[in-house]
């Protein structure tokens, strides 16, 4: 490995060479490009090729999209230029790492260690087919979304690879929270408040979450704090909830602080005992409720049957919504089973265009 014999280099020394890559991506694309960065530990990968472990600084670069949501050719070749040109300043070598359509990925390493790992990708781009003919089956909708984000980064980074229109859902107050709804944002996804409610049964509870007996003004304090560490959101659905959601004074306190501002609620619902949506149409909240759960059993196998019941519910009523976790089952299902979606007459949606 280039670099053997050398010392490696201390963190603030990583850092700054961070800085310089990202001053150059910008430098070099005319500030077309959106540049996001965080320290990040990479474990032990498996193959004779893998790059070695270690404590990184990971770059993504969000790029333009050129013809067929591609790269921006142009600005790719000028990005990389300029990083391998801050590269080389300081010695680093660079390895290249799998990539996928619309993502470009490499890292750079020295004295045997990885020193920056590299994202350059498009920006999500949903494709939409000519209108089809009226019938259920042709015009059926499937919106997927994903719960729990803002714990993992790692499992974040796989979700927002994916080239589809799936919601994310990210708790709020975690020590991603923020950066996950950012680059979500940035690459073109939905992004939804999970909002953490009182649980009837022994699920672990949120420090901070809507309980039974929370009044209108402390369900507007605890929601505007929320929203505060979700950027971007354009609605909210519910974290656990099965006590909450079922109480109809702490659904009415809690709907018209959504009202105000002009966010949506989907119901996840997690008990069949739920008054969440009527007490949004009450106040005029658009809403939708969740038809599918798709990983109660997390086998591969398992999730690929609720898709494909998930599939089968949209087409004979035109829409469903499914609701999913980052699993690394859920992620490998969603890679394997998407892009046949349109084949069975089912396009697939941000939830926002299934909310009435």
């Amino acid at each position: 490995m280039t670099g053997c014999g050398k010392k490696p280099l201390a963190q603030p020394e990583v850092r700054k060479i961070t800085r310089q890559m990202v001053f150059a991506a910008k430098n070099a694309s005319d500030n077309k490009v959106e540049v996001g960065m965080r320290p990040e530990t990479l474990p032990r990968a498996a193959g004779k090729n893998a790059p070695p472990p270690g404590v990184t600084d990971h770059i993504y670069v969000t790029i333009p999209g050129g013809q067929n949501g591609q790269l921006d050719p142009a600005i790719l070749s000028a990005v990389q230029a300029a990083l391998d040109r801050v590269a080389s300043q300081h010695e680093l070598k660079k390895q290249d790492l799998p990539g996928a359509p619309g993502r470009v990925r490499f890292c750079y390493i020295f004295a045997g260690r990885i020193t920056q790992s590299v994202d350059l990708i498009a920006p999500l781009i949903v494709r939409r087919s000519n209108p089809p003919a009226r019938g259920k089956a042709q015009g059926a909708r499937l919106a997927i979304i994903i719960d729990d984000l803002g714990y993992d980064a790692e499992a974040a980074d796989t979700l927002l690879a994916l080239p589809y229109p799936i919601t994310v859902a990210v708790l709020p107050h975690l020590s991603h929270s923020a950066d996950i709804a950012e680059e979500a944002f940035r690459r073109g996804y939905q992004v939804l408040l999970h909002l953490p409610m009182e649980s009837a049964g022994d699920e672990k509870h949120e420090n901070i979450e809507l309980r039974v007996g929370t009044s209108s003004a402390d369900a507007e304090r605890l929601l505007a704090g929320m929203l505060d560490t979700v950027p971007h959101a354009a609605g909210v659905n519910n974290h656990q909830g099965s006590l909450a959601t079922s109480d109809a004074k702490l659904m009415a306190a809690l709907m018209p602080a959504l009202k105000e501002r002009d966010l949506f609620f989907v119901d996840s619902r997690t008990t069949a005992k739920t008054v969440a949506c009527d007490a949004a149409r009450d106040a005029q909240v658009r809403s939708v409720s969740r038809s599918v759960f798709l990983d109660d059993t997390q086998t591969l196998e398992a999730v690929k049957q609720q898709l494909a019941r998930a599939v089968r519910d949209a087409r004979a009523k035109g829409f469903a919504i499914a609701i999913g976790h980052p699993h690394p089952t859920t992620l490998q299902a969603l890679q394997e089973f998407l892009p046949q979606l349109e084949s069975h007459g089912v396009s697939l949606v941000f939830v926002s265009e299934l909310v009435q």
